[in-house]
Parts: C-alpha cells; structure tokens; sequence
C-alpha cells in the first residue's frame, strides 16, 4: 500500500507614533499562557479556596465508596472535585487501586494539568499498577495524547506490556490529535497484523487522518475504510457521520449527501455535518435548505448549526436570513456569547457591507476568542478601514495580550499595503519570520500581494520561487502581481506554466508540482494583460476556455471580457459579450460606456449611459469623463447645448477642443470611408 505524501469601541485616531512592528510581541505573555506550575497551583487553589478542606473522616470509608464518589464526579465532570476526592482518599490511608487511577488520570485530563497527572502517575508507577494494568496504562496513554507531546505518547505505548483495542484506539487517536496523519494509518495497519479488530472508535480516527491526505491518496484509502464499515455492518451514528465528513473535505459532497440520506437516525452531529459540507463546498443554497428540513424534524440549532449557516447567508448576501438568524441566536443565551457564532455573525455583516454592525456584534461578546479577532480585523481590510484594520491589530495585540496567528496575519499585511499611516510596511515581513509563519502558505500569498503592490515584483517572485507548497491562489497572485507591475508577457508565460506543472513531475503528492486549472479568478487577473499587449488571439483563447468551464457567466470575467476586446480594437466583440452577460453591475456598465466613448461613438456612448441610469445604477464613471470622447463626435448644435457642471466646463472644453484639433486632418479620410460598405471584422 502507497503512502501518501505526505465594549472597546474603535479608536478614532492616527496611528500612534510609538507603535512600529519591533514593538510587536512574538511570544505569548504570562498572563495568557501559564506555565505548568502555574497551572498546577491554580488548579491546587481551586481545591482549597473553593472546596473545604480535608478533613479525617471521622468514620472509616471503605475503597468501593470512594472510587464511587471519583467515578460519579469525574461522570459529571466535576474534575476538581474529583482530584478533590482522591487527595481525600489518600489521606485516610486507603490506598488508590487499579480503578481509582483511571478515573482520577480522567480528571487530570478534563482540566489539561499535565504535572497533576504525572504526579498521579508516578503514584501508580510505584504501587506497580502501570504494569499490571491496561486500564491504568490506556488512560495514561489517553492523557499524553490529549495533555502532552507525541513524544510522551510513544514512550507510554512502548512500555505497556499489554496492548487490547482500547490501547490501539488511543494512540490512533493521540496520532490524529498530533496531525500524525501517516502514522495514525500505519499505526491502524499494525492493530490489523496483531489480529485486532477494529472499534468504531477505531474507523472515526481513520476516517480523519483520511481526509487530511492528498485528495487521490485520501479518497482511495477512506473508500477502503468506508467498504470496511459496510461489511461489519458498522451503522453508528458516530462512525457515518466521520464518513460523511471526509467525504466532504475530500470533495466529494455528493457521497457525503448519499450517506446522510441512507439513515434515519440522524442527531444534531450529523445534520451539522451535512450543513457545514454544503457550506463548505459553496452550495449555500443547499446549505440553507438542509437547515430547513431539520428545523421541520424538530431539531434545535446549536452554536455550529449557526457558524455553518451564516456564511451561506454571507455569500449570498442574505442579510434578511442573516438578520432573522442572529434574531434566533439573540433569543438564546448559550448562542450569543459563543465566540464561534459571533466570529460567524461579524463575518456575514462585513460581507454585507454593514461593518458597523459587524462592529457592534464584536463590542457585545465579552469573551473574545482569537477567530473574532480576525473576522472584525478581515472585514475591515476588506472594505478598506485599513486604518482601523490596523488599530484593531493593535489593541489584540498590546491590550488582550493575543498573539496573531497565520489567519490574522493574512488580513493585517494588505491592510498595511494601503494604509499611509503604517510606514514600516516591509517590517511586517520581519515580524512574521519572527512568529513562524515565513512559511505558511497563506502568509507568503499575503507577502507576495503586498510587495507587488509596494512594486517589489522581483521580491513577490522570490517568495514565490521558494515556496514548499502552492495552490490556485498562489499562482493567481503571482500573476495577479507582474500584472499590476505591467509584466505582462511574464503574467501570460505564469499562466502557461501554472498548466505545465505536471510535466516537470508526475508525483503528484507532491503539492508544489501539482497541475492547476486556472479559475475565474485567473481569467478576470490575465485579461487586463492581453489588453495591454492588444493580443488579440491569446484573448480569444481565453475566452474559449472561460465559455468550456462555465466562467463566462461570470460577471466580473465578463466586464473583463468586454475591456479587453474593446481595448483590442473589437467593440464588436465587445458589445456581444455585453449583451450576452445574464447579469450586469455598474463596472460592466462602466466598461462598455468608456469602450464605446474610446471608440469615438459619442451618440452611442450617451445612449448607453441613460440605459444604466435607468436601470437605477450609480455612475461610477460622470458624464464629466465620458463628456471629452461624446462632444467631438457629435454635431456643432448639440455640442453647443451639452450642459456641463461649472467646475468642470473650462476642462471639459479644452479637452473636446483638443480632441476637434487631432481629428480634424483625418476628418477628409473620414468623409471616404463612410462612402463604403460595412465589412464584418
């Protein structure tokens, strides 16, 4: 078998001064991240602040009723209570047996104090029960997986004389939890040789660590465990809805829907999955309609019903279901103070263009997790508040104490670019080398946009040229960059490149060789450049490949479709593609009114511009722009009557003077060629 390769308002002020990137921390405070021997007094002053102290007990207790009284606390996850009790136990002299380790080690765990259970551990190790055993040893191993390094957990497998299912599923696990992907499977193939079958426990792991291989790779192994499944007759809701999720994070959302129609006993998990899969994969609509089909089941939203739902609301720019969403969230407690959904609720405002909404929704969670952080900091990157972007950046930073992490950086860096405010913009590549993240590939997309807007393009290439791994929108970036840098022939031998990868390697494991099929995104970048080096033809065969794969519906390829063939000499063209697109917005409208002007037909240009008025859109380009192309194309008496604002007339008169003079000697050759016939292109 193959394995794959593996409530602070903003504030409404400058910048300050003092605040550079080198005053910027890079480390966690205290205060944030406590050490373990604090977390071990903490978790100590809770026992004896809170709980009374331990008293003799007047009467003897036997061992049975104490380890009930741990087992019943650490059911109810009361953790303290339960380390509580074994200190208890343990000071009147009985001592802790083979089921009183389990439990408190479970304890230990539920509060991520990892000095607390070494302790317990080095108590069982003593009286001998870490050897004699395997539930001793499973819980502990169960604990390292969860609370320590997989260092630990290796040492701790290594050393149990015993292993049972129980053993395996745990270190499977623990190897998941520590992204071990590849060793999560080996590890699954090894439990098969010792002749043990696997649990459902055992497939929801293996189920995971599928899904987070290459796609090929991933899917090939996650059908065998999914036919695995079948053939036990493995049904549990637990284990389809694993299967469903790695279905869906492989790409495959149709199986995904196949599996989640296939039962009947569906639980909040599994219609959560299937929302977030639609979701996920851009299917908002569908998205939208599953949650209506289990609030008519009778199901109750929870927080991730929610965080799923709001981007679909998002894209689509459903504020009205946005807004009764966050009406239902507002209607329960639980939700509204759930950072997820507030990160969810401030995104699906700043998509909608009411950031300051987002911004009220952001000022009324008390608990702010790092993921709310970077919704309000992206979404006023996004519409432009790169100063207040930049405030916010600070505030998380110097005042909440949170360190950035690859997310926030990703939405810091462009707002950098933009803000005059900011002048240490290259100091922010320093300052991520310094967090970590000078490899990571989302922060590298991010530094290459800002350097090409900076006009660094042969620091954006440098950048490219040594990343690990690419996708789509690192290649859209590069190409995106030398465009705006007016390297054009450079962008259209990226984009022949970013098709040609799989020549140099078939490995296809490897990500950095991978073959990438241009997207819209690509086409609407590469357009601009063909227009600049009037190639006609290579245009052509864009569009061509746009009308293949659906992306000429789209209407930003389509305004850049329209510039290009007017600025290639074929307003023709121009006006077909316009006339064919199902949907249109200002800068489509805009595009074709400046063809038109720049082609000198001014009685058409002024046709177009009342057409777009009417249609209720905002002008983005003025009568005052298109005026100096019309005037001149038009007859002296009309020319005379064309009203003008006074601020602009002087200008606007010497610009259509101007025009008359350049045109006038071809005015005879004119004269000439309006005698013949029109010929098609």
């Amino acid at each position: 078998m193959s394995s794959s390769t593996q409530f602070l308002c903003p504030l409404p002020l400058p910048l300050p001064s003092n605040i550079t990137v080198s005053s910027l921390q890079t480390k966690q405070p205290t205060s944030q991240k406590q050490s373990p021997q604090l977390i071990t007094s903490v978790a100590t002053t809770a026992i004896t602040t809170i709980l009374p102290s331990p008293k003799p007990e007047s009467e003897s207790r036997s061992a049975a009723s104490w380890i009930e009284a741990l087992r019943s606390q650490t059911r109810s996850n009361h953790f303290f209570e339960a380390i509580y009790s074994y200190i208890q136990m343990s000071m009147a002299g009985v001592e802790p047996n083979n089921f009183a380790f389990p439990t408190v080690l479970k304890a230990a765990t539920g509060i991520q104090d990892l000095i607390c259970g070494k302790r317990i551990y080095t108590a069982a190790l003593k009286l001998g029960y870490t050897s004699s055993s395997v539930t001793v040893a499973n819980t502990l191993l169960n604990m390292y997986g969860k609370c320590g390094d997989v260092g630990d957990v290796f040492k701790v497998f290594k050393r149990m004389p015993q292993k049972d299912q129980v053993s395996w599923n745990s270190m499977i696990a623990a190897l998941c939890h520590f992204e071990e992907w590849e060793l999560a499977l080996k590890g699954f193939r090894t439990m098969q040789s010792e002749r043990l079958d696997p649990s459902s426990f055992t497939l929801v792991s293996v189920a995971l660590a599928c899904s987070n291989l290459s796609k090929r790779e991933g899917l090939r192994l996650g059908k065998q465990v999914h036919g695995y499944s079948l053939r036990v007759d493995d049904w549990k809701p637990f284990t389809k809805n694993a299967l469903m999720a790695m279905y869906a994070q492989l790409g495959r959302v149709d199986d995904s829907k196949a599996i989640f129609e296939l039962f009947g006993d569906r639980d909040i998990v599994s219609w959560n999955t299937i929302i977030s899969s639609f979701s996920q994969s851009g299917r908002f609509y569908e998205a939208l309609t599953l949650l209506h089909l289990m609030i008519l089941e009778g199901i109750k939203p929870d927080g991730v019903t929610i965080a799923s739902v709001l981007p679909a609301c998002s894209h689509l720019e459903l504020l009205d279901v946005g807004k009764e969403t966050h009406a239902f969230a507002l209607r329960n407690d639980e939700l509204i103070g759930n950072s997820f959904v507030g990160s969810a609720l401030v995104d699906m405002y700043c998509n909608c263009k009411l950031v300051e909404s987002g911004r009220r929704v952001f000022d009324g969670i008390l608990e702010r997790r790092l993921g709310l952080w970077n919704a309000m900091i992206a979404g006023y990157a996004q519409h432009d508040f790169n100063e207040k972007a930049l405030m916010l950046f600070m505030e998380m930073v110097h005042v909440s104490g949170l360190l950035p992490n690859t997310t926030t950086m990703a939405s810091v860096l462009p707002a950098c670019v933009d803000c005059e405010a900011f002048s240490d913009k290259a100091g922010m590549h320093g300052y991520v080398v310094k967090l970590g993240f000078g490899t990571d590939r989302y922060v590298q997309n991010a530094l290459m946009d800002m350097y090409s807007r900076m006009g660094k393009i042969e620091v954006s290439k440098y950048i490219f040229d040594r990343m690990e791994t690419r996708d789509v929108v690192s290649w859209n970036t590069i190409i995106t960059a030398h465009v705006i840098c007016g390297c054009h022939e450079n962008a259209l031998m990226l984009l022949n490149e970013m098709q040609r990868v799989e020549e140099k390697n078939h490995d296809y494991g490897n990500e950095r060789n991978m073959p990438y099929k241009p997207n819209a995104i690509t086409v609407m970048t590469i357009l601009p450049g063909c227009a600049a080096l009037a190639a006609l033809a290579k245009g052509k065969e864009i569009h061509a490949y746009a009308i293949r794969n659906a992306f000429a519906s789209d209407v930003a390829v389509g305004s850049a479709l329209v510039d290009m063939y007017s600025k290639c000499g074929c307003l023709n063209l121009s006006r077909r593609v316009f006339d064919g697109m199902p949907i249109r917005n200002v800068i489509t409208w805009n595009v074709i009114i400046m063809a038109y002007g720049m082609h000198g037909k001014g009685e058409e240009t002024l046709e177009l511009f009342k057409s777009m008025v009417a249609e209720g859109l905002k002008a983005i380009l003025t009568p005052q722009v298109v005026a100096p192309y019309c005037c001149t194309q038009m007859p002296t008496a009309a020319r005379t009557s064309c009203s003008c604002p006074t601020a602009s007339y002087y200008a606007l008169t010497a610009s259509c003077a101007n025009q008359a003079i350049l045109t006038a000697p071809i005015a005879s050759c004119a004269a000439s060629i309006a005698t013949k016939p029109n010929e098609p292109y």
